[in-house]
């Protein structure tokens, strides 16, 4: 016979009402796709990256390539948990659009000449490990996105007024 604690009812009962909200339940299907345009390149990309339980490997690969360091033309692999964070702030903005990308993967050298002109480009910047994305999502102001991203409690959020982008990464919590 199970014992059940006043700490496992309460993770039990969090649990179930998160599950109940409207937006969880659209995040939990099984298939999970997001459209981009990159606004240096003008490239467009609609992929479905997750499918029947799995991330799909093809997909993964165009999105590599679609976010690879345009000033350079270098690749990297994209962590796919990126993709989930920009999927779960696209669910709680309500708006399915098309995400603008600033940014994607950054080359080493990429980082160092854009570190040289601003103090607000990291020394060990998450875009040069595939783990982070400059984004815009038309339809949702920055400041409303930056509201979604903190929300979910899921990585680093940084937020660029001035130049109309919000910073989403898999690093630990934290924001700026």
């Amino acid at each position: 016979m199970a014992l059940i604690t006043r700490r496992s009812a309460l993770r039990g009962a969090a649990a179930l009402t998160l599950a109940a909200t409207p937006l969880a339940r659209a995040l939990a299907s099984d298939a999970r796709a997001l459209a981009f345009r990159h606004t240096h390149t003008g490239e467009t990309l609609s992929v479905a990256y997750y499918r029947d339980g799995a991330y799909d490997r093809d997909s993964l690969a165009r999105v590599k390539h679609f976010l690879r360091d345009f000033r350079t033309g270098a690749v990297h692999d994209i962590d796919p948990e990126l993709l989930d964070i920009l999927a779960h702030v696209q669910g709680a903005s309500g708006v399915a659009g098309t995400f603008e990308v600033i940014s994607g993967y950054r080359s080493p050298r990429t980082n160092a000449a854009l570190r040289r002109r601003s103090a607000g480009v990291a020394e060990h910047s998450m875009h040069m490990e595939g783990r982070a994305i400059d984004v815009r999502l038309p339809g949702v102001a920055t400041a409303r996105l930056r509201e979604c991203a903190l929300d979910l409690q899921r990585g680093g959020v940084g937020y660029y007024p001035a130049s109309d982008f919000v910073h989403l990464d898999t690093g630990r919590v934290r924001c700026w």
